[in-house]
């Protein structure tokens, strides 16, 4: 008998995005598995995932389908609750599908349910049903050990990382091989409400039947030793990266993605800082300096902070002639919601400043294009500590970055920081951190390939999951 899968993606374009290039990537090296990915709205849809969900439900197919739930069935407390509540709230309507489209069906037996890392209450309904859960973890390897460990040594009572004195300055982690400082452990672990959510999400993830991870196991080997030792009983872990949306969406005849052709080979900085990545007019008036100082061109996602970036959205500024430099705008060009992929395509990037959002960051390892580090909220400080102290992939602008995005404290980097990570990063052809990326990015997509690492891992799962072991 044929068999089939429950896939169940976070709302929002750095979670649901993969998730289904991961269920593409599942089916086509299965013949015999099938999924049904069921798509929860997104509480507020400010990337124009609406055009991309319903052209996902014209397509769908006897072994990849895609079932909606609707967007009217929300109410307005819905859409302004806690992700994880709001989440929760959506285990009846995912059962009556999982009831109405899979369980009756007599061809394919249901094997298991396959949850984003934030949709970890979904465990429940595939304990209704008496089918093991997995999860796909979107962010990386060495995040997800610090999250376990925190929570072990929590549980243990050894301590708890939100009431550290300041004489605790460094934390050792199973999954680094550096101690990590204090003082760069997320908000999401050190504001108390943040971290009893976190971790009970942890204790989620130690009841997975297995965690698919989007690394590479070339990228993170410390950080997966910790998982194959096992000896803390950890969930198996399958590194099946890098899973990203390649598809850009955007022709290339594109006013910018032209005009970058026209640039020599690496020589236009990129900066980009996710969909919640926005600045104040101080702050974007000293990254105009520091470009402007440079003397490289430029091509910038720029977004105007709201005042509360946990109810609204970055938007765009009026009048940036009001803080950019006189000139500038002739050395380079300014856009709000940037095509990334296509983008750092382009043979002419030459160095990309990123808040390191994990798919930010595998899609500047693919493309081969160093990194300027520049946290801003979540897990983004860890990620920044692994690119630039533990693998040499990245330059940081600073070693400390105190304040965090959701918390709406974040201090201001100056010109003069800013502008001597990018010289770092641009000036030298051959510099250790660009001959790294280039070997790394050789690495992924070595993985991908037929006997590489991570399709290996693919079909690993594959295997156990259909014989549910």
């Amino acid at each position: 008998m044929k068999s089939k899968l429950v896939l169940i993606p976070l709302p929002g374009i750095g979670h649901r995005r993969p998730a289904i290039e991961l269920a593409k990537r599942l089916v086509s090296n299965n013949n015999h598995l099938s999924i049904t990915v069921i798509i929860i709205p997104s509480i507020n849809d400010v990337t124009g995932e609406s055009a991309y969900i319903s052209s996902l439900l014209t397509t769908s197919q006897d072994r990849l389908r895609y079932e909606a739930i609707s967007i009217e069935d929300q109410t307005t407390a819905d859409l302004q609750q806690p992700t994880q509540d709001y989440i929760k709230k959506q285990k009846p309507k995912v059962r009556d599908i999982v009831l109405m489209r899979i369980v009756d069906d007599p061809t394919r037996r249901l094997v298991g349910f396959v949850v984003d890392m934030f949709c970890f209450s979904m465990i429940d309904v595939a304990d209704e049903f008496n089918v093991p859960t997995y999860m796909f973890y979107t962010s990386n390897t060495t995040f997800l050990g610090i999250t376990l460990h925190l929570q072990l040594m929590h549980d243990e009572g050894k301590y708890d990382v939100s009431e550290l004195e300041d004489s605790v300055t460094e934390l050792e982690f199973p999954c680094l091989t550096l101690p990590y400082p204090v003082k760069c452990l997320p908000y999401l672990f050190t504001w108390k409400r943040w971290l009893t959510l976190f971790l009970a999400q942890a204790r989620c993830f130690r009841r997975m039947k297995g965690i698919l991870v989007n690394t590479v196991a070339e990228l993170e080997p410390i950080a997966l030793k910790m998982f194959n030792n096992n000896g803390d009983h950890l969930p198996q872990v399958y590194p099946i990266g890098p899973v990203l949306h390649l598809e850009n969406g955007f022709n290339e005849e594109d006013e910018i993605l032209r005009w970058l052709d026209e640039q020599p080979d690496k020589s236009v900085v990129f900066l980009c800082f996710g969909s919640m990545g926005g600045f104040n007019e101080e702050q974007t008036r000293e990254i105009a300096v520091a470009l402007d100082r440079s003397g490289y061109k430029f091509l910038w996602s720029l977004r105007r902070a709201p005042s509360n970036i946990l109810t609204e959205r970055p938007g765009d500024f009026e009048n940036l002639e009001e803080v950019f430099p006189v000139g500038l705008l002739n050395k380079g060009k300014v856009i709000g919601w940037a095509p990334q992929v296509a983008v750092l395509a382009k043979p002419a990037i030459g160095g990309f400043v990123t808040h390191c959002g994990w798919n930010s960051i595998l899609e500047s390892l693919w493309f081969g294009v160093p990194m300027v580090t520049w946290p801003l909220h979540s897990e983004q400080k860890v990620n920044a500590f692994e690119m630039v102290e533990e693998l040499g992939l990245a330059v940081e602008i600073r070693k400390y970055f105190r304040g965090d995005l959701l918390a709406g404290e974040t201090e201001t980097v100056t010109a003069e920081e800013i502008e001597k990570a990018i010289k770092s990063v641009m000036e030298q052809e051959d510099n250790d951190v660009r001959v790294r990326v280039k070997e790394m990015a050789e690495k992924c997509h070595v993985a991908v390939t037929e006997d590489g690492s991570s399709h290996v891992a693919l079909q690993k799962f594959i295997q156990d999951v259909v014989e549910n072991i």
